[in-house]
C-alpha cells in the first residue's frame, strides 16, 4: 500500500495537529507513485460523456483567459497552441483504477472527506491562473515539473476577473515558491492562493477533500426537518380576548408561535445522524450507478461470490457508515441508507475500508442473513461488481 512520506520528524499525527487546515507544507519525494496516464489518454476521456473536464487557455490581451467545458470533439486537440493551455478532468479515480490508488496515502484522514483526483495535464508554460480554493487539497507531481507560488493573505470574495467561470484573480504576488518534481507533493489548506505554471509538459494529479459550505448544509437539514417533523395543519390561535389595539401582534402570539417552532427543530441525535450520512455520501449526477437488472444473478450472488473469491467496491460509490443508537448501525452509499443490526455492525467497516472484498474478509458475517441480504442489495443496486 502507498504510504505518504511526511519531512521529518513529521507523522500524519504531527501533520493533523500542526498543519492540516493551518499552513501550506511542501513534502519532497513524498509518494512513490507512477501515473501511467498519458495526456492522449486525459484527452480521451474529456472527449467521453458523463466525464467532467475543462480546457483553460492563457491567451493575453483584452481577454487573457479562456475556459472550456467538455465534452470536447477529439478533432479539437489538434488545434491547439504548443504552450499555455491546460486540460483538467475530473473524477480520474473513478475511472482509472490506477490513479484510484493515489487516495490510498490518504486515508488517516475521514473517507467522508474524501472528494476526488483531478488529473491536470498541462503543455510547457500551461496554468489555471492564480486562484483560491475554497478546500483542502494535496498536489502530487506524477510527471514533469510545476512552479508553484503562494501567498497566505486574504483574498476578497470579490476579487476575481469578472466574466469567467473559474475564479482567477486579477492580481498575485507570491511570497513563496517551489519547483516539484515527479515524486514531489504540495499540501495547500483552504484560502492559499496559489498559482501553478507547467516548465514543459507535465501531469499533476489533486486529491481534492469536500468542504460543503455551512449554508448549504444548514438549509438541506431544515428542508430535512420540514418534510420529517412539520405539521401539515393550519395556524390555530391561542385563547384570544377582545383586543382594543388590533393591528399590535402580542407578545403572546409570538412567545406562542417560537414554542412550536422550537419543538419542530429541536435535535434528535439519531435523525441528525441519519440525515447527515445521507447527504455526505451523495455524488454528482454524472457519477451514475447502473442497477443490476438481473432478478436471478442477485439470488446466485453468494454463490458466485464463493467460486470467485473477491467482488469490488464500485469505483462510482461513495460509502460511509455510522454507529446508531437505536440497536441500527448505517451504510450510507450515494445518498442511500442501508441498515443492519448492530451485531452485525462489523462487516460495515470490511465494505468501506477494502475496495476488493476478498470472501475471507466477509466471511466471518456470511452465517447473518441480515448481512447476507446487505450484500445483495448492494450488489442489486450497482454497489458491488465483479470486475
Amino acid at each position: 500500500m502507498l504510504t505518504l512520506r511526511f519531512p521529518d520528524p513529521l507523522d500524519p499525527e504531527a501533520f493533523l495537529r500542526e498543519f492540516w487546515q493551518r499552513k501550506p507544507l511542501l513534502m519532497r519525494a513524498a509518494l512513490d507513485f507512477s501515473c501511467d496516464l498519458t495526456g492522449d489518454d486525459l484527452a480521451g476521456l474529456a472527449c467521453e460523456e458523463g466525464v467532467e473536464s475543462r480546457l483553460i487557455l492563457e491567451k493575453g490581451g483584452e481577454s487573457p483567459w479562456e475556459v472550456r467545458h467538455g465534452p470536447f470533439p477529439e478533432s479539437m486537440f489538434s488545434t491547439l497552441p504548443d504552450s499555455h493551455w491546460t486540460l483538467l478532468v475530473q473524477d480520474v479515480d473513478k475511472f482509472a483504477p490506477q490513479v484510484a490508488r493515489l487516495l490510498d496515502p490518504f486515508r488517516f484522514l475521514p473517507d467522508w472527506r474524501l472528494d476526488d483526483v483531478m488529473v491536470s495535464y498541462a503543455v510547457d508554460q500551461g496554468s489555471v491562473g492564480p486562484h483560491v480554493d475554497d478546500y483542502d487539497v494535496f498536489l502530487f507531481q506524477a510527471h514533469g515539473k510545476r512552479r508553484w507560488r503562494i501567498h497566505q493573505r486574504p483574498v476578497a470574495e470579490d476579487a476575481y476577473i469578472p466574466g469567467l467561470d473559474v475564479r482567477i484573480l486579477p492580481e498575485f504576488q507570491a511570497d513563496e515558491e517551489w519547483l516539484l518534481e515527479p515524486g514531489d507533493c504540495l499540501y495547500l489548506p483552504p484560502n492559499v492562493a496559489h498559482w501553478g505554471v507547467a516548465e514543459g509538459e507535465c501531469i499533476t494529479c489533486s486529491v481534492g477533500f469536500r468542504a460543503p459550505a455551512m449554508r448549504d448544509m444548514f438549509a438541506h437539514w431544515c428542508d430535512e426537518l420540514v418534510e420529517s417533523r412539520a405539521p401539515l395543519t393550519r395556524y390555530r390561535d391561542i385563547p384570544l380576548t377582545p383586543q382594543d389595539t388590533p393591528g399590535e401582534i402580542l407578545p403572546a402570539v409570538r412567545t406562542d408561535l417560537r414554542r412550536r417552532f422550537q419543538e419542530y427543530l429541536a435535535q434528535d441525535d439519531e435523525a441528525f445522524r441519519r440525515w447527515f450520512g445521507r447527504y455526505i455520501s451523495e455524488t454528482k449526477a454524472n457519477l451514475y450507478v447502473e442497477p443490476q437488472a438481473d432478478a436471478q444473478e442477485v439470488e446466485m450472488f453468494l454463490k458466485h461470490l464463493r467460486e470467485r473469491g473477491v467482488i469490488h467496491r464500485n469505483p462510482m460509490s461513495r460509502m460511509a457508515f455510522s454507529k446508531g443508537g437505536a440497536g441500527r448501525d448505517s451504510l450510507f452509499v450515494n445518498g442511500h441508507e442501508y441498515q443492519l443490526p448492530c451485531e452485525h455492525g462489523g462487516i460495515l467497516a470490511a465494505i468501506t475500508h477494502y475496495r476488493a472484498l476478498h470472501f475471507g474478509y466477509l466471511q466471518p458475517w456470511l452465517d447473518a442473513p441480515e448481512a447476507v441480504d446487505l450484500l445483495k442489495a448492494l450488489y442489486r443496486d450497482g454497489h458491488l461488481i465483479w470486475e
